[in-house]
């Protein structure tokens, strides 16, 4: 299905520029991308979404072309690096090197040329900068402008929109999403006309699976669906998942008898498999199927790893001898550049050996070259199944014949979520290889918990709206007043996607303010009208109910404040009753706990568990009954000495007591509820017959009334809510000396340009440690161990180790820390997002490498000190730390800061580091 914007009026025939192109593509142009193309010919910005691998680039190439064609300039926008390179070498065959150039901040490339591939990020750089490269700038192409949805990265994408000339053409290429018309009539208010081109066709069917076991079913019924409204689940599939998990409940399991696709019986007889069967048996099934080449979506890097080493020692095969030397050819030509020494602890040769079986591992964990590497031979066919997590599905150009669903949950950075159809739909997107399959194939592996209609729910969604994540910071803030003063930076965030969704849903609640107001009206007029004695009589009895409330409350909180207190006061060896619920009874206090605001002090009842009890399970404070000796070391883990320590407090003859006195409420002394309670008893309509019938009204007046008022708060918090974030933003730069107001005007000041050179997600916290002189006397490896630690996060929960290696390290560290406090806290005064805070974890690793030590002893100092890292992840964040020291020595206020950042920049950009850096 495919549809266009209404606002733009495109030309039914081809331009003579499109006709100029189509001459020179080996192929027909689809229908969406002639409408696209003959839009942009038309001078018309474009929105295309369209399905991956349907040809949305062909779009942005024909911008490319028609830049050429009219002696003007086009940059080409990818959100990571390697999109950026794979699509240079595209351009470059097909333009020559001369006319193509390649910006990606490790790598500049012939910046000059009249067509420049570069990183988002980039570009916007470019815009706040005003570099003189923009001028002559006819098209900008926004590859994967859905990014803008990333909540660490979008909102790039949304300030290059904002800030490109509006005499420039915008193409923005995105995945299918259903909000494309909400996208598209933004565009529109900001880019001026832009026409709306979406395509939900699929160039290469997809078809649906499920294995069970060994047996591969369809998940829809094709004979079915032919005269059906919606997508039939096949019965065969859900009678064999219903057979089986009936027969896992009984505990034994015989295969029935059945047809599936491949045609093969079920599992071993007499035993359930709620499991899927191993990896290894699905690839060989696959392969036997003709599915192959295939990507198994993992979710884990080391489910990646692991699932790579059961096929080796499997002994599967996929590649024939002549295929495994073209394998080793390509390898070389990419590893050339490794030193020889760091291959052992790379893991190379393993790596190696699975490559040259056709099977491989992806992930964000793996050395860039290897990625690459892998990336090569799966597109040339060589590599033919993949182990990958789901960054694989962002944008790099990997079809495959066969996508395989390992589970439908995955781990989301906070918790265990299931897979929304967004992306599932992402993920299946990579099957069916354009001009190669007839047909792509899903295939997800049945498991315990894993129902068929929970599949189908999730191929057949169309639900992926795409959600703004622009939020103003401390840089983009001080760009916007450097570039065009307060007010007119004030508009343009009013301007913002996110601003505008936002006010979208103020519509709603418009209404049903509207709708609020109309039934208040209605039950006023039943109540008697505005003047009548029984609104005044439920106004007292609304306040005599929320001063109950407010009491019991109050209750609550002191109890819970006098329950504290007695926990805090617990000693060591101290016996307590425990008053109710499972643990309730004696127990013994084994480790005390001082923390004001929720001690929890480890017990051992005399049921022998031992855990920590809080507040909550003490509705009264507790004191202590008596006392036992305890001996110096209670290891409580063990079941040993719990069942001893239980049978010493039975010992000890104490006994909870009786059950305590019913605390009196405060409720019983307040003299504004006594007060409250005689007006309601002596009011005229207290006597009224038809007290209740108006009761049961005015309870309903009063709930709408309250739902009203809280749709008129949440639409002031939203209206200029962007506006208002800034305006805080801007106080926190003024107090701190980065803006100041002068002559009626807001002006940035010397130490704020330094700000406006800083990207870092901690620019803020990185300017005030420039401008502090927090890192001066640094050497150059000092600087990047220090500098590391607003950079690097860690993936594993864990305490940072607050240590560094050398004295001047520690001490610098320290002050850091030290101003990451004074500004979070300001940051919490103001309502601000907190700066993230800084994390050690880097700096041991990067100190080392920057000192010249070797890979291996890098590496293995780094697990030492509770951080192990792999090889790619260190090679990612030394590249992320020198993104930061290229920053600071552009920003830092002296030039001994800038000189370190210089030549820390050199130590660490050697080795594995520098290789296949673009």
């Amino acid at each position: 299905m495919s549809t266009e914007s209404d606002r733009v009026i495109v030309a039914d025939l081809d331009g003579p520029r499109l006709t100029e192109f189509t001459s020179l593509l080996p192929f027909p142009l689809d229908p969406f991308q002639r409408r696209a193309c003959r839009a942009l010919e038309d001078g018309h910005g474009v929105l295309v979404c369209a399905p991956t691998g349907a040809g949305k680039t062909v779009v942005g190439e024909f911008a490319v072309h028609l830049a050429l064609s009219s002696g003007a300039k086009c940059f080409y926008t990818t959100p990571i690096k390697a999109l950026s390179n794979q699509k240079f070498a595209e351009l470059t065959a097909r333009y020559g090197r001369g006319h193509v150039g390649l910006l990606t901040g490790d790598q500049s490339i012939n910046s000059d040329a009249p067509i420049v591939v570069m990183t988002t990020e980039v570009l916007r750089n470019m815009l706040y900068a005003e570099s003189p490269a923009l001028r002559g700038l006819s098209h900008v192409v926004m590859d994967e402008v859905h990014y803008l949805a990333d909540r660490f990265r979008g909102a790039v994408w949304e300030e290059v929109i904002l800030h490109l000339p509006e005499d420039v053409r915008l193409v923005s290429l995105s995945a299918t999403v259903s909000n494309a018309e909400e996208f598209g009539a933004w565009m529109e208010t900001v880019r001026g006309n832009t026409a709306v081109v979406v395509d939900e066709t699929r160039p290469v069917p997809l078809w649906q699976h499920i294995l069970v076991g060994r047996r591969l079913f369809d998940l829809f019924d094709v004979d079915a669906n032919a005269g059906a409204s919606g997508p039939v689940i096949d019965k065969t599939l859900v009678r064999y998942v219903k057979e089986r998990v009936n027969a896992e409940r009984m505990g034994a399991w015989e295969a029935p008898r059945g047809r599936g696709r491949s045609g093969r019986g079920g599992g071993r007889p007499g035993r359930p498999e709620s499991r899927p069967i191993p990896r290894p048996e699905v690839i060989k099934l696959l392969d036997e199927e003709g599915l192959l080449p295939a990507i198994t979506f993992v979710f884990s890097r080391a489910g990646c790893d692991s699932a790579v080493d059961q096929c080796l020692r499997s002994g599967l095969r996929l590649t024939t001898e002549e295929q495994a030397v073209q394998i080793g050819e390509v390898i070389e030509r990419h590893t050339a550049e490794i030193p020889r020494g760091d291959l052992d602890v790379l893991g190379y040769w393993e790596w190696r050996d699975a490559l040259e079986r056709g099977l491989a591992a992806h992930h964000a964990g793996m050395l860039p070259v290897f990625r690459h590497t892998v990336e090569e031979l799966f597109v040339r066919g060589l590599v033919r199944a993949v182990f990958a997590t789901e960054t694989l599905a962002l944008g790099i150009n990997m079809p495959a014949r066969t996508v395989v669903l390992e589970r439908l949950v995955k781990f989301n950075g906070e918790t265990h979520a299931n897979l929304s159809p967004g992306e599932y739909t992402q993920l299946t997107g990579r099957a069916g290889r354009r001009g190669i399959d007839v047909e792509g194939h899903a295939v997800v592996l049945w498991q315990s918990g894993v129902e068929p209609t929970e599949v189908a729910g999730l191929a057949t969604t169309r639900t992926f709206p795409l959600r703004s994540s622009f939020r103003p910071s401390y840089n983009m803030a001080i760009n916007l007043v450097e570039r065009m003063g307060v007010d007119a930076s004030r508009a343009l965030l009013e301007r913002s996607f996110a601003q505008y969704q936002a006010d979208a849903s103020v519509v709603g609640l418009v209404r049903g303010i509207e709708r609020g107001a109309a039934t208040r009206n209605e039950l006023l007029t039943k109540l008697g009208g505005a003047d009548s004695p029984y609104v005044e009589y439920t106004e007292l009895r609304a306040r005599l109910k929320e001063r109950e409330r407010e009491l019991e409350r109050q209750g609550r909180t002191d109890r819970r404040n006098d329950a504290v207190t007695s926990l805090v006061g617990l000693r060591r060896g101290d016996v307590i009753s425990i008053p109710s619920g499972r643990r309730s009874g004696l127990a013994v206090v084994l480790e005390t706990d001082t923390n004001s605001v929720d001690p929890r002090p480890l017990v051992l009842t005399e049921d022998k568990w031992a855990g920590r009890v809080s507040s909550a399970d003490f509705p009264t404070p507790v004191s202590a009954l008596g006392s036992m000796r305890l001996p110096r070391h209670v290891d409580h883990r063990t079941a040993r000495t719990r069942r001893d320590l239980a049978s010493a407090l039975r010992s000890t003859g104490i006994t909870p007591p009786g059950r305590g006195r019913r605390v009196r409420s405060s409720a019983a002394d307040d003299r504004e509820l006594s007060t409250l309670r005689r007006a309601v008893r002596s009011h005229p309509c207290h006597t009224w017959p038809d007290r209740e019938h108006l009761a049961r009204l005015a309870e309903k007046y009063s709930r709408v009334e309250r739902e009203t008022d809280a749709m008129r708060q949440k639409v002031a918090a939203t209206t200029n809510s962007l506006a208002r974030t800034f305006d805080r933003i801007l106080a926190l730069l003024t107090e701190r000396g980065y803006v100041e107001h002068a002559e009626g005007e807001v002006r940035v000041t010397e130490r704020g340009s330094k700000l406006t050179r800083l990207y870092s997600e901690s620019d803020l916290l990185v300017a005030e440690c420039l401008a502090e002189g927090v890192w001066r006397g640094l050497g150059p490896a000092e600087l990047a161990s220090v500098v590391s630690a607003v950079v690097f996060e860690s993936r594993q929960e864990g305490e940072s180790i607050a240590q560094g290696p050398t004295g001047n390290i520690r001490h610098a560290l320290a002050r850091t820390l030290a101003t990451w406090h004074d500004l979070r806290a300001d940051e919490i005064r103001l309502k601000l997002p907190p700066t993230r805070e800084p994390d050690t974890g880097f700096m041991i690793a990067v100190y080392k490498w920057a000192r010249k030590e070797s890979l291996e002893d890098v590496l293995f100092a780094a697990g030492q000190h509770g951080r192990a890292l792999s090889g790619g992840d260190f090679v990612r964040w030394c590249r992320q730390v020198i993104d930061l020291l290229d920053q600071i020595r552009t920003a830092a206020p002296d030039t001994e800061v800038s000189a370190a950042a210089s030549k820390a920049i050199s130590a660490i950009r050697r080795g594995v580091v520098a290789v296949d850096a673009a």
